[in-house]
């Protein structure tokens, strides 16, 4: 039963390993990198977005409001990050934009 198993990996992994280079994403080191990346610093979105929400009129209604949106963007970029990061190897369906551009996210929070 594992000599299958491992029979069935390898086949896997020669299949994606010859896959012709057009039909990999964007390029998947880069589309890997950034999804580690966001899933590890996704949470620079709080202090990022506090800092422009303290621009303000009202510091309290800015305070919260950068609080509930850095919050939100940091789940937002940590699980757009994860599934980068576990589809990297996949390209994007043609037509579709990547999840950040359809979503107007910067590639990384401290952008």
């Amino acid at each position: 039963m594992r000599r299958a198993h491992r029979v069935v990996e390898w086949l896997l992994l020669l299949a994606i390993l010859g896959m012709p280079p057009d039909v990999w994403a964007q390029d998947p080191i880069h589309k890997a990198s950034r999804g580690l990346l966001n899933v590890l610093t996704g949470w620079i979105e709080v202090p990022k977005q506090l800092h422009r929400a303290s621009r303000d009129p009202s510091p309290l209604r800015g305070l919260g409001r950068g609080l509930f949106k850095g919050a939100g963007l940091t789940l937002v970029r940590g699980g757009v990050g994860l599934y980068e990061l576990v589809t990297f190897p996949v390209p994007h369906p043609k037509g579709f934009a990547s999840p950040y551009e359809s979503m107007e996210l910067p590639d990384y929070a401290w952008e």
